[in-house]
């Protein structure tokens, strides 16, 4: 267990509001759950809705868990970071290629519709989690971060621009078996994703347990690996991010299941 420089221990909140962050967590999971039962547009409601209450649970977590300030500067980081990668995105097509959002995501400003930076912020903290368990080094965490975002985007894309929300009018090279996303994306999101958690783990790290956070993890893993596979016929998809993702996220299942924090 971590006890260096970056490590700080504390108390947060008590009674009911401790309940927040599991409630918010099994309506993101009921939410994504219902939405492969239904239509077009109920799937765009639930889509928006998964991403408000996810980001609810990882902020809530956060602010119970680590504090007012650390969340505060955590939101701080990952909601402006995920807005200016969009919008300097958009506007140079560096580092994701060319890409436009459609009308169905909600409000836009700079093309970039604000339920995106929520979506880089809800995902950012149980990734920023699960890599610290993994390394003790700033090195490490930047590293294994960059690529759990970039893997977990495999799952992402192909499935929300089959929905429609954003597309790409070139894709150039693709990786095999999933069509429609340039190559140049995942590399894009691998760089962001780098940069981001080498910024994210600039916050000083806090010896919490983290179960809310774990089981979202775990969650988006086998949900989309088995999602893919059995409701959306893209065994490409399941074994692309399931590979890319699994090197990361198994490891860091087996430490947090032989060395629990709660």
């Amino acid at each position: 267990m971590y006890s260096g420089p970056h490590s700080d221990r504390s108390r947060g909140p008590r009674g009911w509001v401790t309940s927040l962050p599991w409630v918010f967590m099994w309506l993101t999971i009921v939410g994504q759950v219902v939405w492969v039962l239904l239509g077009t547009e109920g799937r765009q409601i639930l889509t928006i809705t998964a991403v408000l209450t996810f980001f609810l649970a990882s902020a809530s977590h956060a602010y119970i868990k680590r504090g007012l300030a650390w969340t505060a500067g955590f939101l701080a980081i990952t909601l402006a970071f995920g807005f200016a990668i969009e919008a300097i995105g958009l506007a140079t097509a560096l580092p994701f290629g060319t890409y436009s959002y459609a009308a169905l995501l909600g409000p836009k400003v700079l093309g970039v519709p604000l339920l995106i930076p929520l979506a880089w912020s809800m995902v950012s903290y149980p990734i920023l989690l699960a890599v610290q368990r993994l390394s003790v080094t700033s090195f490490g965490v930047t590293l294994l971060g960059g690529w759990l975002l970039a893997s977990w985007d495999m799952f992402l894309d192909p499935q929300m621009v089959g929905q429609g929300y954003w597309s790409w009018p070139h894709t150039g090279w693709e990786l095999p078996g999933i069509p429609g996303i340039p190559l140049q994306n995942f590399l894009g999101w691998l760089l962001a994703g780098i940069v981001l958690m080498w910024l994210l783990d600039r916050l000083p790290r806090k010896l919490v347990s983290d179960e809310v956070p774990t089981v979202l993890l775990t969650w988006v893993y086998v949900s989309n690996v088995l999602g893919n596979l059995v409701f959306f016929g893209r065994p490409g998809v399941a074994l692309w991010g399931g590979l890319c993702m699994g090197v990361v996220v198994i490891p860091w299942l087996w430490r947090s299941w032989s060395q629990p924090r709660w």
